[in-house]
């Protein structure tokens, strides 16, 4: 079994500078600088052998190039209380259209379809009991947060093995935009 996800890489000063927000909250564990992208679809757990209809199927999504800025921070929570820090992305119809062919390409493979919305943004933290005064002063503070816009030429498969310290990340394969297929 191979656990799966599809994503854009953000560029480097970008997710340096978004990992430069980090800290101050008790009970955060922040994202590492490499492991910050932007989640398109997350797929899961699948056999390997899967792995090669996946990668033919994303082979063959075909998307023109696009910019894409990143502003403003917000949180999930469950239970009123928040476990999750993020950041988000600005309205992006081409953006939407990719997660589109994405899905779809997977669909085709035998996957199920998400059933969540998809809901672009940028994972910085997740959170275990934090103290809400500190969440609401990360999110005053950073609220205004706006990233230049950065140029999206492709996306790409990655695999996630999860360890004790937290994720690592491989680039499986990588698919520039247009898509040739």
């Amino acid at each position: 079994m191979i656990r799966l996800f599809v994503a854009l890489s953000l560029p480097a000063g970008l997710r340096q500078r978004l990992a430069l927000m980090g800290g101050g909250i008790p009970g955060a564990k922040w994202v590492e600088t490499d492991n910050l992208h932007l989640t398109l679809r997350f797929i899961g757990e699948v056999e390997e052998g899967l792995m090669e209809d996946i990668d033919d199927a994303l082979l063959g999504v075909d998307s023109d190039p696009f910019e894409l800025t990143l502003a403003g921070v917000g949180h999930w929570e469950t239970r009123g209380k928040a476990n999750a820090l993020w950041a988000g992305v600005e309205k992006s119809p081409e953006l939407l259209h990719l997660h589109d062919r994405v899905e779809a390409a997977l669909v085709r493979t035998g996957l199920p379809p998400e059933p969540r919305k998809f809901a672009p943004h940028v994972t910085l933290a997740r959170l275990k009991n934090p103290p809400a005064t500190r969440v609401g002063d990360f999110l005053r503070e950073h609220g205004p947060f706006r990233a230049p816009p950065f140029a999206v030429q492709g996306f790409a498969l990655y695999s996630s093995i999860l360890g004790a310290t937290g994720p690592t990340y491989r680039e499986e394969a990588f698919y520039p935009l247009p898509a040739s297929g």
